[in-house]
C-alpha cells in the first residue's frame, strides 16, 4: 500500500500524478480541478481559485486558495493605455 501511494502521489514535473489530479475536486464547489504545471497548482475554473501543491501535497483548504484575476482584468492590464487628450 505504501509503495502504491508513493507512485500515485509523486511525479517529477508537478508533484502529483495526473491520475490523482483527476480524482480531486474543489473543496468549495465539488467541481473538477485543472492542473497547472506552470504554477504547480490545482485550479478551480468555476470560481477562479488556485490551490497550491506543496511538497507533493495538494493544499485544498479553502483558506490556502488564491483568488485568480479574471481574463478580462489580465487582458486590460497588458494592453498599453493611450491618452486621448
Amino acid at each position: 500500500m505504501v509503495r502504491r501511494s508513493g507512485v500515485l502521489l509523486k511525479s517529477a514535473a508537478t508533484g502529483i500524478s495526473s491520475r490523482l489530479a483527476e480524482i480531486l475536486v474543489c473543496p468549495l464547489t465539488k467541481q473538477p480541478l485543472r492542473m497547472c504545471e506552470k504554477t504547480n497548482s490545482l485550479i478551480s475554473d468555476s470560481i477562479g481559485v488556485s490551490y497550491p501543491i506543496v511538497e507533493w501535497i495538494p493544499r485544498l483548504v479553502p483558506s490556502d486558495g488564491i483568488i485568480l484575476q479574471s481574463d478580462q482584468d489580465l487582458n486590460s492590464s497588458d494592453s498599453p493605455q493611450t491618452n486621448s487628450s
